[in-house]
């Protein structure tokens, strides 16, 4: 009778690699602490020839998980999240787990659909780039008990583990190194702070409280906070004052591919014209010409970190006390400044 028939089950495995049930359970679940070589290598041969596929969806039912969580990102045009994403897979894959992403696009609503439709797939736990206007549903998940991990934002009222860039040092580097090189005139540029986006409010802080340590007054017209279409107007009109900056910091990497654009169009030479520094180490900073230079996050730790954060409470129930963790930006010096 051709295998192809019917069904493989572990019940066919196992007589075949004349084991028990239960021995084939331990290999498929990777335990294989008093398993001979013999044993496994038995196993695998006979999963082989009978083609035998485990039934993940039963296997998560019986044992009362999926072994995948949720990953909600904000804007997934951010190297900064496609990096973090990508940190986040490798420590999942390390641990047999695996991930959904969801691009979110900075909206409550989208975001909304998407955690419903993550927790009807009985996701084990999730891990958010929040918007800020759904602390309801946030707070009703932890009732819930549902494992949570924001990344980049606090969301006030919402007491979940977090992991952040210390955002305040990365416009303090940033101010430090336009100073050394003898800037006073130095503007910043960030997406919106409207709706309190964390990162951008605490690097707004962070590039006043170094202008004040290093006794230059803040003029409010060196400060932009647009919506990303909005950028090139308001750097237009920054650019056109009487005595516009002469440096400026990017607060992430959208904002600073706005910057470049506008400096090609307007023949701006960097950096005799215009020094410019960028939160956030693009991908295309060394090649670009004069190469860029940033202030970097260290996105691969901070996705570890969550990911390890998250599965530590899916598997221990999470009763210690919640954190944020903050971690270090790092300068990375090159020609544009």
């Amino acid at each position: 009778m051709s295998h192809k028939m019917r069904t493989i089950t572990i019940k066919d495995v196992a007589e075949l690699a004349n084991v028990s049930k239960s021995t084939v359970s331990q290999y498929l679940n990777k335990r294989y602490d008093y398993m001979g070589e013999a044993t496994k290598q038995r196993i695998k041969e006979a999963i082989e020839e009978l083609g035998y596929q485990p039934n993940i969806v039963a296997r998560s039912l019986k044992q009362k998980s999926s072994t995948t969580i949720g990953v909600i990102v904000a804007n997934i045009l951010h190297e900064f999240s496609t990096q973090i994403i990508r940190a986040i897979e490798d420590q999942c894959h390390e641990l047999d787990f695996h991930i959904i992403v969801c691009n979110a696009d900075d909206n409550p609503y989208k975001e909304k659909n998407y955690i419903d439709m993550l927790r009807a797939k009985q996701v084990d736990g999730l891990i958010v780039f929040p918007t800020s206007d759904n602390v309801e549903l946030y707070q009703e998940l932890l009732r819930q008990g549902m494992p949570i991990v924001f990344i980049d934002r606090l969301v006030s009222n919402v007491d979940v583990n977090t992991i952040m860039l210390a955002n305040e040092d990365a416009s303090k580097f940033a101010v430090d190194e336009f100073v050394k090189k003898q800037h006073e005139r130095i503007g910043i540029v960030t997406t919106s702070t409207v709706n309190n986006v964390s990162p951008r409010v605490e690097r707004v802080n962070g590039y006043l409280k170094a202008l004040e340590t290093h006794g230059i007054p803040v003029r409010s017209e060196y400060i932009i906070s647009a919506e990303l279409d909005k950028v090139q107007d308001e750097l237009d009109q920054m650019m056109k004052l009487k005595d516009p900056p002469k440096a400026i910091l990017a607060g992430n990497d959208l904002t600073l591919i706005e910057i470049l654009k506008y400096v090609k169009e307007h023949n701006i030479s960097i950096p005799d014209d215009l020094s410019l520094i960028g939160v956030d180490d693009v991908s295309f900073a060394e090649i670009y010409n004069p190469s860029i230079t940033t202030v970097a996050q260290p996105t691969f730790r901070m996705g570890k970190q969550a990911a390890e954060v998250l599965i530590n409470q899916i598997k221990n129930g999470g009763d210690e006390e919640r954190q944020v963790f903050r971690f270090g930006p790092k300068l990375i010096p090159r020609q544009s400044s």
